[in-house]
């Protein structure tokens, strides 16, 4: 499955700009429809709400993109939980890609309307940044809840990573985590990190 994103402009580097406009999110979709070769994209999600753009006309764009056959299914991203309803009324959302991790629960909230309605909760941020002990959102290893992590994951003969992906692989049947990687060896630590098994004591101490 194909899934990509549109609704943000990128003027540089450190810069990620909203552009909900209906005119820009249709030349985005096709734009990567060309770029990917393919006729239709899977999962295509809304990447952030454009204050300037109410979120109707965003999402009506990628809703008249899907009954064009382009899109087969639209998900978003960035969404509180009114958000979401507000879009499942313009049209069906498969998927919400928010930040959530260990150290950062603020979408609990948005995993719970997933978990109830059979949406997959596309967890961003899922992991550490550049740092075995540091996950983001500031939970570190002098912190409870690093010194917690790093016990389980020396119990499992794990990284303290693939500890994190097991828990939120254990947290919902909805949840898809994304995290990234630049080489082959770091996408076998991911996709092992699918094997670990937490006991319910571990889960109890990661919270």
């Amino acid at each position: 499955m194909i899934a990509t994103k549109g609704g943000l402009l990128r003027p540089s580097a450190p810069q990620w700009v909203p552009d909900g406009r209906p005119e820009h999110l249709r030349e985005a979709c096709e734009g990567s429809l060309r770029r990917l070769k393919l006729a239709r994209i899977d999962l295509y999600q809304f990447h952030a709400i454009d204050p300037k753009v109410p979120l109707e006309d965003s999402l009506g764009e990628l809703a008249r993109l899907r009954q064009e056959g382009k899109i087969r299914h639209v998900g978003v991203s960035n969404f509180r939980v009114d958000e979401l309803a507000r879009a499942r009324r313009v049209v069906p959302v498969v998927s919400v890609q928010n930040r959530y991790n260990l150290a950062d629960r603020g979408s609990e909230d948005v995993l719970g309307v997933c978990m109830r309605d059979g949406l997959a909760f596309i967890p961003w941020a899922p992991l550490a940044s550049g740092s075995t002990t540091r996950l983001e959102g500031g939970a570190d290893r002098d912190s409870e809840g690093g010194a917690a992590l790093e016990k389980v994951a020396a119990a499992h003969g794990a990284s303290v990573m693939q500890v994190a992906i097991a828990w939120l692989l254990a947290r919902s049947p909805a949840m898809l985590p994304i995290p990234g990687t630049g080489s082959v060896q770091h996408l076998e630590e991911n996709t092992a990190a699918a094997r670990l098994q937490l006991s319910p004591a571990e889960l109890a101490a990661l919270g």
